[in-house]
């Protein structure tokens, strides 16, 4: 459902550093010195998939992002479907057996591997649980989309955070029912009853926005600049700058 090896061949863990202090450092001036003039309004289109633990890594940076630049510019996030396994089972799996009938042995190393990313950005991660079907955890997302892409940002991280800290099953209703509830979000457990509800949307979105990519995260902001990968915060907020000209 996720491919270890292909992520850190392109990606690496950034600590905090010099360069983080300078784009903070110039961030706070150009917030005080355009604090009387309209901030400026970036949009980002974020693919995605509710047990991608990377996608998880790249919220978390991104959200730093934000908050470090939240004074220059005004946010809209939009969080579209991807599917790593499309066949992936609507019931339950454990997880690490069907992660062990998908890598092998190298499993152990994968965990081990997340554990360390997960602690960088301050998150535990757990390999317990199970594990299935994504497409429910999508519906729920685009119908928060319709209540505010507040809520449905607060939404993704709800459901990242049981499915990877709490051993949460991404397909239990009851789950995503009470995900639904803490961010404010009305009419998720009649909307989910219905198993056609929002699904023509969900298949219309993957052929929009995933149909071109190979894997996620993967961002595009202001329509043109794009990303991929468990990205810095540095990172999204040089593209913030480069969005914004």
């Amino acid at each position: 459902m996720f491919a270890l090896n292909s992520t850190t061949l392109k990606f690496r863990n950034f600590e905090p550093s010099i360069l983080t202090k300078k784009y903070c450092r110039y961030i706070k001036l150009m917030a005080q010195s355009t604090s009387t003039a309209g901030k400026k309004l970036i949009k980002i289109d974020v693919s995605s998939d509710s047990v991608c633990p990377w996608c998880y890594v790249g919220k978390k940076n991104l959200d730093k992002a934000l908050a470090l630049s939240k004074d220059q510019y005004d946010f809209e996030i939009k969080w579209h479907p991807f599917l790593l396994n499309p066949s992936a089972p609507k019931q339950g799996v454990n997880k690490l057996d069907y992660y062990r009938s998908q890598f092998g042995p190298g499993v152990e190393q994968m965990s081990a591997r997340m554990t360390e990313v997960f602690k960088a950005i301050g998150v535990d991660f757990t390999m317990e649980g199970l594990t299935g079907s994504t497409v429910d955890s999508h519906r729920l997302i685009l119908f928060a989309g319709k209540q505010g892409f507040d809520k449905q940002h607060e939404l993704v991280e709800e459901l990242f955070k049981g499915y990877f800290t709490q051993a949460k099953f991404i397909g239990d209703r009851d789950f995503l029912v009470e995900s639904a509830r803490k961010v404010g979000i009305e009419g998720a457990a009649e909307f989910l009853d219905d198993p056609k509800m929002g699904l023509d949307e969900v298949n219309e979105e993957l052929k929009k926005y995933s149909s071109n990519i190979s894997g996620v995260p993967h961002y595009v902001i202001n329509g043109k600049h794009q990303l991929s990968g468990g990205q810095p915060a540095e990172v999204f907020l040089r593209a913030f700058q480069v969005a914004s000209k």
